[in-house]
């Protein structure tokens, strides 16, 4: 059976919470807010074809396609015949300029994003691509080409060759390669092995020292255990996270969903085996994981990892025939809470998805859950309709306060001061005030880095097209609070 629940829940509707309690404490601050900025075009025939609903650009599960260091910003996509690229700009107004890599995408499959990152402690790019249940295509810059940018050194050949290795740390067979930093600085790869319903999450990590190596430090997932639905048992499953988060206390945070490998544990086939969500941490930058309560339940590498029946890492139930989606959004505020996008078809509308597409496109909503100190859990639904299938992302400004950047350009966002129970609809890019449209198809990217590095949110986005006709890839800018 699914894992019991971790921690008391707790579900408030929109608007509720303890605002009241926080302004009696004289501790109300400013809200949220964005100011737009500028909107600038990275290329004006980006490549363009949509796959499980999404575009090779723009999936939003990637968490680093745009990211930000030591002044300049950074993005990776496919241009229109097929070739990666990676263009950068110094902020906060220099021209993007494109560097095209020795690749083109292989296959036609929006799994195959463009992530990026950096090893602080020799200053390189690290651009893993192109890759769902294959080898991955892998490259990165000589040293201190982000650490110490030169104006006039940009091009090509300050990236080394592709590879199907990381410079010889053979992964095999990899998909949702995403990039995060250690507290000590060092760059880390979290990647799933095996396929969807039957697959592992493993880690492997830089060390910048002798000219750059990496280790394979090994799985830290199963997809071992049972769980029973609609009179059918399933004996396999993938986890898939919402994110690979450090914390500036140094905690590793990890919340995700299964999925199972049997459908016949839905109510009808039209569903996707998605359920429950559960999370993780680490203290020792993913050696060791524990469940909510704190309690050890995997250790990286060896053959305890987390699996589903390991006891507390179930944080909140829904069964699989909700619509929902895997591979949402996370993000920790200054304090150390971990905060998790989730989103599925709500059970006023349906108690059994037949369609997963188009029934999210017609009734899915947004969920925000965030852990406070005592390990408990609260969920408080965004009262903005997605009006799409795919995800959004979440990130916070100085003030803690929360936006919610969904599909199709639309942002929401609510205060610290609420217990971020007042949400609401700050921006929308399918028609804004002076009457524009921004034209994005489905999921965005969103920069982390500039968002805590600047207190400006870049967000990266495709605009429609139809058929295959490439279309403009843009980023806009929000300064926030």
């Amino acid at each position: 059976m699914a894992a019991p629940l971790a921690a008391a829940l707790l579900f408030t509707a929109p608007g509720g919470g303890q605002a009241a309690a926080d302004a009696d404490a004289g501790k109300r601050a400013e809200g949220p807010a964005l100011q737009r900025l500028k909107d600038t075009q990275l290329d004006a025939n980006a490549l363009y074809f949509v796959s499980y609903d999404g575009l090779v650009n723009n999936g939003s599960f990637q968490q680093s396609g745009i990211l930000t260091y030591a002044g300049y910003q950074y993005a990776g996509w496919y241009t229109a015949d097929r070739s990666a690229v990676i263009a950068r700009r110094h902020l906060p107004n220099g021209p993007w300029k494109a560097v095209t890599l020795p690749h083109k995408l292989s296959a036609n499959d929006s799994h195959n994003v463009i992530s990026m990152g950096v090893s602080p402690q020799d200053g390189r790019l690290h651009v893993a691509m192109d890759t769902h249940n294959t080898r991955v295509y892998y490259t990165r810059s000589e040293p201190g080409l982000v650490s110490r940018p030169s104006p006039a050194r940009w091009d090509a050949s300050r990236f080394g060759p592709v590879q199907r290795t990381l410079d010889g740390a053979d992964l095999g067979a990899i998909t949702y390669p995403q990039f995060a930093v250690t507290p000590e600085r060092r760059l880390q790869l979290v990647y799933r092995t095996g396929g969807s319903g039957n697959g592992t999450n493993e880690i492997a990590e830089y060390d910048a020292a002798g000219g750059g190596t990496w280790t394979r430090l090994g799985k830290w997932s199963s997809a071992a255990g049972t769980y029973s639905g609609n009179g059918q048992t399933s004996d396999a499953r993938n986890m898939y996270v919402h994110g690979i988060t450090y914390g500036k206390d140094g905690r590793l945070h990890a919340a995700f969903t299964w999925r199972e490998r049997n459908f016949g544990v839905l109510c009808h086939p039209g569903g996707l085996s998605n359920h429950d969500t559960g999370y993780v941490y680490s203290d020792d930058r993913g050696r060791t994981w524990r469940n909510n309560a704190g309690q050890a339940v995997a250790t990286t590498g060896t053959a305890d990892q987390v699996a589903l029946d390991d006891p507390g890492l179930v944080v909140d139930p829904i069964d699989p025939n909700h619509a929902l989606m895997n591979q949402e959004s996370q993000a920790v505020d200054s304090a150390g809470r971990p905060h998790v996008i989730i989103s599925y078809v709500p059970g006023r509308f349906t108690q059994c998805v037949t369609d997963f597409t188009a029934q999210r496109k017609a009734y899915s909503y947004a969920f925000h859950l965030t852990r406070d100190a005592a390990g408990k859990w609260r969920k408080v639904e965004i009262p903005v309709p997605n009006k799409a299938f795919g995800r959004s992302r979440i990130v916070f400004d100085e003030a803690d306060n929360a936006y919610v950047i969904m599909p199709f350009g639309r942002i929401a966002g609510a205060s610290k001061a609420s217990g971020w129970t007042d949400w609401k609809l700050l921006f929308d890019g399918t028609h804004d005030a002076d009457g524009r449209t921004l034209n994005v198809f489905g999921e965005v990217l969103v920069d982390d880095s500039r968002v805590a590095s600047d207190g400006v949110l870049s967000v990266m986005y495709q605009q429609k097209s139809t058929g295959t006709t490439p279309s403009p890839i843009r980023v806009i800018d929000f300064k926030l609070g």
